[in-house]
């Protein structure tokens, strides 16, 4: 199997890698993260973990590459990280009481054989209503500060969630058995480490 390079720093994806048993090395990187105007959700996902895999194949001799883009969407309305504290509590105010959908776009690049695979999940995610108070609280741990919608479902913020329809590693940021099919067109059997 070829060396696994994850174009990340997310915590919680190098878990997620960790919990299949997919050895690999963490790269942290730096993309520009600017899109044109008018782009779908699946489409921003896909583009920008497109580009942070390519700038991550760039940097290395061989190997192959995955990355991922996560972002909220509540009313057809794109949710990223937010900037601070004022704007988590926006992003959380909004998402109460709602149902919201998490889109992850991933990117599988096989740097040698100069092959890459492209695709997006897709998971509703049920929010109970909640009262100031606990959003200031829960703001104040800094949890939803790193995070598309400003709240985490591997976290503290699983309180707030009343039930998904999807991939719940989706909503981490790295669908799973998206990620091993896309991993299986380009020949690599995630389960070869089980042994």
């Amino acid at each position: 199997m070829p060396h696994i390079y994850l174009a990340s720093s997310s915590p919680r994806r190098r878990e997620i890698l960790e919990l299949i048993k997919l050895p690999h090395t963490v790269l942290a990187i730096d993309v520009d993260e600017t899109l044109p105007p008018g782009m779908t959700a699946p489409e921003q996902v896909e583009s920008l973990s497109r580009r942070k895999a390519d700038y991550a194949a760039r940097q290395l001799p061989g190997g192959v590459v995955i990355a991922a883009d996560t972002v909220v969407v509540l009313d057809g309305e794109v949710l990223g990280k937010p900037e601070d504290e004022t704007m988590a509590m926006d992003m959380l105010e909004r998402l109460q009481g709602h149902t919201h959908e998490v889109f992850t776009g991933a990117t599988v690049w096989d740097i040698s054989g100069g092959r890459f695979v492209t695709g997006h999940d897709h998971t509703f995610v049920d929010m109970r209503p909640v009262g100031r108070d606990e959003l200031l609280r829960y703001i104040a741990t800094g949890e939803p500060m790193d995070k598309a919608g400003a709240y985490g479902i591997q976290g503290l913020g699983s309180v707030f969630i009343t039930g998904i329809r999807g991939c719940y590693f989706n909503v981490m940021g790295l669908p799973v058995y998206k990620l091993t099919r896309m991993l299986k067109e380009l020949d690599i059997d995630v389960s070869e480490h089980w042994g």
